[in-house]
């Protein structure tokens, strides 16, 4: 059975976001495994230089987490 790194689906979607692939990375977020990969990222987030970009990043970030959090969208796995 391989082993599963939890750190990998936020990794690479830092990677798209410090590629300028924000778009992709915007979208990855909406399909997120779980709050928990949501949240991975946001600690990776402060990386980032301190841009008007970046704060509206982390903005939409932050409310895909509380939306992905809630019970009533919870995902089948």
């Amino acid at each position: 059975m391989a082993r599963h790194n939890k750190d990998e689906w936020a990794r690479k979607v830092f990677a798209l976001i410090q590629a300028g692939n924000t778009q992709a990375a915007m979208a990855q977020v909406k399909v997120a495994p779980t709050a928990a990969d949501v949240a991975r990222l946001q600690a990776l987030l402060p990386q980032l230089p301190a841009t008007p970009a970046r704060r509206q990043l982390e903005q939409f970030v932050e409310e895909e987490r509380a939306l992905l959090a809630a019970p009533r969208l919870h995902r089948a796995p």
